[in-house]
């Protein structure tokens, strides 16, 4: 048996690892590098292993940095099963035919560019066509139910608690020596986050692929995050601005729907519109309404068991078209945009920013994890100027970065979830999606409590087990 790291290695973006056992080659995952536009389109053409030769891919969930260059993995030979659970099976089919959609039209603003200056014109990394042709290999699979996913592999898929649909997955491999547990965590939810149950630890491993995106880091308290957001909307509101979001349409946009829900009905921020400015989070918050099984008891207590939408109220309004959204930059009192990407690398948000950037009474503020070289990074980072669609930007607006939304677990909660596994059964540990500064330090932490062997694996890196 071997493992292959072939993305998602010392970094947090285009997750992917190659197991080979029996003679067969499974994947998993296959997710979009996300960085510098010219570096990540590079490496997103490139495979580190030829896709017509593998068995089976397995996905832990719908974000785009584990799922969204599955497209490509199709358009270049793969023919096999694409393994996932039903919710992640039905956000891919959103999540993948956006992706082209918006890989296509970025590269027109691009190409609009590139055409003033006499430049080369771009191609999109893949089409739509190649995205309906992946979505026909998805095989879903139920929570806790073992399947064969090649001879001597099967697979359990168990609740990680990150997005809707997300999971850990547990390998049980048989081999003519002997028989090998090996997990794969996926991402890990924290626990006590709204909406969604709480993450189900793998247990009984042999060996584990875990994700560091927080390896050396701790969250704010989660109990402080309702009030630090009402204030935030407060000043921003008294001052005259605007609150622009950037939010992964799945997971991020439904949480930060949920409390603004809650802090409306509590009189804790002021009558001003909020607006969903997302096809995508639109269509994958239907996903959500449509699987109910996945959240948590609050959530049931506060909305469902009485009949109403956590994700709908009264000052709420999803923004669907082009032109509906255009309009939103025409508005001239206090409002709240929430748009796709998290990372502000493409989508309708890129537009958002570029228009409120300049105004010092705006603020953007910032819920989730941004990798390196991405523009939400460079924002936390507080760059004063920034490029969009290739042109500078000021940024004269004020910037906050609330990670008390994440969706990752953190130092702690990664300790918390390794319990399940003492140092005298799991015995190798390849920590993966997070970049160095992370991963290394909470590889010395799982080395002192007793762990004997743990790697922080190098793009290309080939183990055997």
């Amino acid at each position: 048996m071997q493992l292959k790291f072939c993305g998602g290695a010392r970094t947090v973006t285009g997750s992917q690892h190659l197991l080979s056992v029996n003679g067969h080659r499974i994947l998993l995952e296959c997710g979009l590098f996300q960085g510098r536009r010219a570096e990540a389109y590079e490496k997103n053409q490139q495979f580190a292993y030829d896709p017509a030769a593998l068995d089976a891919v397995l996905l832990s969930h719908a974000h785009i940095d584990h799922s969204g260059n599955l497209p490509s993995l199709v358009a270049r030979g793969y023919r096999g099963p694409i393994y996932a659970t039903s919710a992640t099976v039905a956000l891919c089919q959103l999540m993948l035919r956006d992706s082209a959609y918006l890989q296509e039209r970025d590269i027109e603003w691009v190409n609009k560019i590139r055409r003033r200056r006499g430049e080369p014109l771009a191609e999109p990394l893949y089409s739509i066509e190649d995205a309906e042709e992946a979505l026909r290999s998805f095989v879903g699979a139920q929570y806790d139910r073992s399947l064969q996913v090649a001879p001597g592999v099967q697979a359990t898929f168990r609740d990680a608690g990150h997005i809707l649909g997300s999971a850990g997955i547990l390998l049980e491999l048989t081999t003519s020596k002997g028989k090998l547990r090996l997990g794969f965590s996926g991402d890990i939810g924290r626990p006590g986050m709204p909406v969604l149950r709480d993450p189900q630890p793998l247990q009984d491993l042999d060996v584990l692929l875990m994700e560091s995106t927080y390896g050396d880091r701790l969250h704010s308290p989660a109990g402080d995050v309702a009030e630090a957001l009402a204030l935030a909307i407060r000043q921003t509101a008294a001052a005259g601005g605007r609150i622009v979001i950037p939010a992964f349409a799945v997971g991020r946009t439904q949480a930060l729907v949920y409390e603004l829900h809650k802090l409306f009905d509590q009189d804790r921020i002021p009558d001003i519109p909020i607006f969903v400015d997302s096809p995508l989070a639109t269509n994958a918050t239907e996903v959500f309404r449509l699987h109910p099984e996945c959240f948590d008891r609050q959530t049931y207590r506060l909305f469902l068991q009485d009949g109403r939408d956590p994700f709908g109220f009264d000052r709420l309004r999803y923004v669907r078209t082009v032109e509906e959204s255009k309009k939103l930059n025409s508005l001239k009192y206090p409002h709240i945009i929430i748009s796709a990407s998290g990372m502000a690398e493409g989508g309708r948000i890129l537009h958002h920013l570029k228009n409120n950037l300049d105004d010092h009474r705006n603020l953007v503020l910032l819920v989730g994890y941004a990798a390196r070289d991405t523009l939400a990074r460079r924002l936390m980072d507080g760059e004063k100027v920034v490029r969009i669609f290739g042109e500078e930007y000021p940024v004269r607006c004020k910037v906050k970065v609330m990670d008390a939304f994440s969706a990752h677990a953190d130092r702690r909660e990664l300790l918390d979830y390794l319990a399940f596994n003492p140092p005298g059964r799991l015995q190798r540990i390849f920590l993966v999606h997070g970049e160095p500064d992370q991963a290394l330090p909470f590889k010395d932490a799982l080395r002192s409590q007793g762990y004997p062997e743990v790697h922080v694996p190098e793009p290309g890196e080939v183990f055997s087990l």
